[in-house]
């Protein structure tokens, strides 16, 4: 299978939604991005690696990057790749001198050490085509490195399913401008139920 690039475009809170974060990723060469649903504890760690902040103290992903050097492992790339009921799975590719291993692991978890490894991110057409949404060219110049609090009013909590696709379609389109992610993966999963 064909690997695509990734790389992180932004990282949003939502206010009402308690700890629910999402990391943004798009396509290097394309306009697709693929939102993931993260921890508040995860979100931080990207966070602070993107910032290039150095804590007083190595944080658990710092740690696991301090170990990793120390044994002589380095982390190649990370793959995202499958998705299985909603929960997207990741793969580290990690080499020494003498072998190249695979390693299980959440992908909020590689997302955070590919940060501090610099490292490719990729996933397959076929995750991008489930889970992606596509982005028009005025929506992803807006996109900055991190946008938090996005607060989701109630008179916009309708209930999705009552809407017809076509709403569905331009409600998407509103809030991906609002770069309300959290609510763009929850209509973009109604649109894709009715597929």
């Amino acid at each position: 299978m064909k690997k695509i690039e990734l790389e992180i475009v932004a990282l949003s809170h939502s206010i009402t939604q308690t700890h629910s974060y999402a990391v943004v990723l798009g396509e290097i060469k394309g306009q697709r991005r693929l939102p993931i649903v993260i921890g508040g504890f995860e979100a931080q760690a990207i966070a602070v690696a993107l910032e290039h902040m150095q804590p007083s103290r190595p944080l658990t992903h710092d740690l696991m990057k301090n170990f990793m050097n120390s044994f002589g492992v380095e982390l190649q790339e990370v793959i995202i790749s499958d998705l299985q009921e909603g929960i997207f799975y990741s793969k580290l590719v990690c080499y020494t001198e003498n072998d190249t291993i695979e390693i299980d692991s959440r992908t909020s978890d590689a997302l955070a050490l590919a940060v501090r490894f610099g490292c490719p991110i990729y996933t397959y057409e076929h995750i991008l085509e489930n889970a992606g949404i596509l982005m028009d060219d005025t929506t992803s110049k807006k996109e900055k490195k991190e946008s938090i609090g996005h607060e989701e009013a109630s008179s916009d909590r309708e209930d999705l399913s009552s809407l017809g696709i076509e709403e569905l379609h331009k409600l998407l389109n509103e809030v991906l401008e609002q770069e309300d992610y959290i609510r763009a993966i929850s209509i973009r999963d109604e649109i894709n139920k009715r597929k």
